[in-house]
């Protein structure tokens, strides 16, 4: 998430047409096209976060400026050239780094809580717990994983709870 995004397509000689079908997880569908004989290029229902990255005739390949959860979904290119047609087909999944944060709750139990990640993150500790997380789904598909730290001693001081995800792993300790 909000980083470009690159998606390339076939590079041929002597391009004829090119089209970019777009079909996002939400929202309509939107098409970039593009045709060598009027040497014009056409968009229907884009946003203005993706275009062209070159000149399509040179390189059909298509760029995604900040990418958000909103762009997730199916993206296909077709090249037609004399060589004959070429298709390449892309499933953009963004993944969310969670917001990582730890307190002592009220009876002094460390807290470690991975906000807002997409996928799921998952928590970890260092010292052996026997916590159950606790997931909260969010309407832009992101997860917040609570996890309280419940220790089979008494005499810890110092927690470490590493949370583990796709973009990245995290960790953070806390004295409670």
């Amino acid at each position: 998430i909000g980083n470009s995004c690159v998606l390339t397509c076939p590079p041929k000689s002597n391009i004829t047409m090119v089209t970019w079908k777009i079909s996002p997880k939400v929202g309509g569908p939107c098409t970039l096209g593009y045709r060598a004989n009027q040497n014009k290029t056409d968009r229907t229902n884009c946003s203005d976060s993706m275009n062209w990255k070159f000149r399509p005739d040179r390189d059909p390949a298509l760029e995604i400026w900040q990418v958000g959860i909103d762009h997730e979904g199916n993206y296909a290119c077709e090249v037609v050239a004399t060589e004959g047609n070429f298709h390449k087909t892309y499933h953009l999944t963004v993944l969310v780094p969670p917001r990582l944060t730890m307190y002592c709750d009220d009876h002094g139990n460390p807290v470690c809580k991975a906000t807002a990640g997409k996928p799921a993150a998952r928590i970890l500790w260092v010292l052996e717990s026997n916590s159950t997380p606790k997931e909260e789904g969010h309407d832009n598909g992101t997860v917040t994983v609570l996890s309280t730290f419940a220790a089979y001693s008494t005499n810890v001081t110092n927690t470490t709870c590493i949370v583990s995800h796709p973009a990245g792993n995290q960790s953070m300790t806390i004295a409670c």
